[in-house]
């Protein structure tokens, strides 16, 4: 999932959710926080497990995912979807429960609304990316890329890659390919923090257009080759890097500079917030 759909706020309250088994799952310990404002919320939270884990039997209704902490790195995580929650909050005595349980309602219901028409989930993200002053330009590239990233990833599921840690390896292998840098090492260039921050987001417009190029090229290159599997999807994400450098470099030795930039969003204020994607 992109980064920005990972987090939702309730009445200030951050509360992390993974997408995982077609839904979305939520950090418990987030939910205790929003409902109790305890100040030790994982020990309230071990508590009601240990008061109700017989009379509930909460236990199997939750799972352990690995979510982003405050220190960037991802860690094991109680993790509950909407009607587990509904479950869990039952044995949380606080007021503010009801409106809870509205909100967590209204963010499952908004989830429908996107599945059924895909358009509504684009204009949301749209306008997540206009409140934080991207200009229109960048922002349709940056939607069209998630489109084509989206299309990438269900043929990589359908061709034996499932696994997150395994996404990552071929997306890097499509990065070197175009830019020369893995994902990571890009974002060190930029200077981008780890912590909930997604590269795509902070780059100029040629770099996400290159981004497009070589996704769509590796998706359709699979597809031509009917790659199966780690190893192959390997094979032809580097493929669909290597079109995406080729035009990289054609491009650079006609116009005299580098496309690959440094900028960041978190540098740009003011007059640069909009020139982002124009300087290379």
């Amino acid at each position: 999932m992109e980064q920005h759909k990972a987090l939702v706020v309730f009445e200030d309250k951050k509360i992390r959710r993974i997408w995982h088994e077609n839904q979305w799952y939520f950090s418990v310990v987030d939910i205790i926080t929003a409902l109790t404002d305890s100040p030790t919320p994982r020990q309230y939270w071990g508590k009601v497990k240990d008061r109700e884990f017989e009379m509930l039997q909460l236990s199997p209704i939750w799972v352990q995912l690995k979510l982003p902490a405050a220190d960037g790195k991802y860690y094991e995580t109680d993790c509950a979807n909407t009607e587990a929650l509904f479950r869990i909050i039952q044995s949380i005595p606080s007021k503010r429960a009801e409106p809870f349980k509205r909100w967590l309602s209204q963010v499952g219901y908004e989830r429908i609304q996107e599945i059924e028409n895909p358009e509504l989930g684009q204009e949301r993200i749209k306008q997540y990316y206009e409140l934080k002053g991207y200009p229109k330009e960048w922002i349709d590239k940056r939607l069209r890329g998630i489109a084509i990233r989206q299309e990438l990833t269900d043929e990589w599921k359908n061709r034996g890659v499932q696994q997150e840690k395994e996404f990552a390896i071929l997306t890097n292998e499509i990065s070197k390919a175009t830019f020369g840098k893995t994902v990571q090492e890009y974002k060190e260039f930029k200077g981008v923090p780890k912590k909930n921050q997604n590269l795509r987001d902070h780059m100029t417009d040629w770099e996400l257009i290159l981004t497009m190029v070589g996704e769509k090229a590796t998706t359709d290159i699979t597809l031509a080759k009917d790659a199966q599997g780690m190893k192959e999807c390997a094979e032809t994400a580097r493929e669909g890097g290597v079109i995406a450098g080729n035009t990289k470099k054609e491009l650079e030795q006609k116009i005299g500079k580098s496309l690959v930039s440094n900028e960041n969003y978190l540098d740009l204020t003011g007059r640069n917030k909009k020139q982002i994607g124009r300087k290379g």
